[in-house]
Formats: structure tokens, C-alpha cells, sequence
């Protein structure tokens, strides 16, 4: 049977570093990824499961940015019709190399994220104990795109597009 604690992993995860991408040049998002972040966005996707049952997910993150574009807080909420997450996430930039750690309340979750940047794309590993996953976000203007694929979980991916409102 499936556990919101391992689907709340998984999506936290997803989206909190979902969030972490910047809506602007690729050569300036290496040096300052997260500038131009700050405000509210909100989107939704699906989420896959291990038995091959597909959920709708509706997401809302508000980002507060320091002033030199290489360090982002989030708060995060998203719901679906049979769970809730909050989410909250500090990330840093240094160079091409993203890290930094997550929490999620209603769960009580926590877990590091890694990754690096180029370009427009990111390549992100999250991990809360036994849980990883692996990520690739991609951002166009105001829109980000975010693809899941996680191992050793009921939760098995997850498809979400966030704007900027």
C-alpha cells in the first residue's frame, strides 16, 4: 500500500528543487541562479506511483532570493486530493555547484539536495535517509519544467510546470 510519507518525500523533494532554477541568461544562471526568483509561483503536474496509478498535484512556492542571486528560502505548499505538503528549503549556489537542505513539516522530513547547473539545465540528487531521486529541471522565461524519476520508493516520478503569478 502506498504511504504518504514516501510520496511526501518524493514530492517535496521534487518540488522544492523544481524551484531552484532562474528565469534568466544561461551564462548569468551559473554565476547567480537563483536571481530573479523572488516572489510566488504556482503550477501543477502529476505524480507516478509504484503500482502505475497517476495523481493530479496543484503547487503554490513563495521565494525570497539574496541580494546576490546565489542563495534562495522557499516556502511550499502543494495538495492533491488525498495529501498535503509544506515544504520548506534553503539552497546555495557556489559556481556550477548547487547544495543545500529541505524539510518537510507535516511529515516530518528533512534531506540534503546536491546537484550542479549549465546553461538553463539542472541536474539535482535529493536523499532523505534511504530515499534519492534524481532530477532535471529546465526553465523557459517564466516557466519551469520539472521531471522526477526517484529509486527505492512507492513514489516513482512526478511531471510539474510552474509559472510565475
Amino acid at each position: 500500500m502506498l504511504s504518504c510519507r514516501s510520496i511526501g518525500r518524493g514530492l517535496a523533494t521534487v518540488t522544492m528543487v523544481g524551484m531552484c532554477v532562474s528565469p534568466i541568461a544561461a551564462l548569468a544562471q551559473q554565476a547567480n541562479p537563483f536571481t530573479g526568483m523572488s516572489g510566488v509561483w504556482s503550477g501543477k503536474g502529476t505524480i507516478s506511483l509504484e503500482s502505475g496509478a497517476r495523481e493530479a498535484i496543484r503547487c503554490r512556492a513563495t521565494y525570497a532570493v539574496r541580494a546576490d542571486g546565489n542563495a534562495l528560502q522557499q516556502t511550499l505548499r502543494c495538495a492533491s486530493d488525498s495529501y498535503k505538503i509544506e515544504l520548506t528549503s534553503n539552497v546555495v549556489a557556489s559556481g556550477n555547484k548547487l547544495s543545500g537542505t529541505w524539510s518537510e513539516s507535516t511529515r516530518n522530513v528533512s534531506g540534503d539536495v546536491q546537484g550542479t547547473v549549465a546553461g538553463e539545465k539542472f541536474q539535482v540528487v535529493v536523499s532523505a535517509g534511504t530515499f534519492s531521486a534524481d532530477l532535471a529541471l529546465t526553465t523557459k522565461g517564466n516557466s519551469q519544467s520539472v521531471v522526477i524519476r526517484s529509486h527505492g520508493s512507492e513514489f516513482k516520478g512526478a511531471n510539474i510546470t510552474l509559472a510565475r503569478t
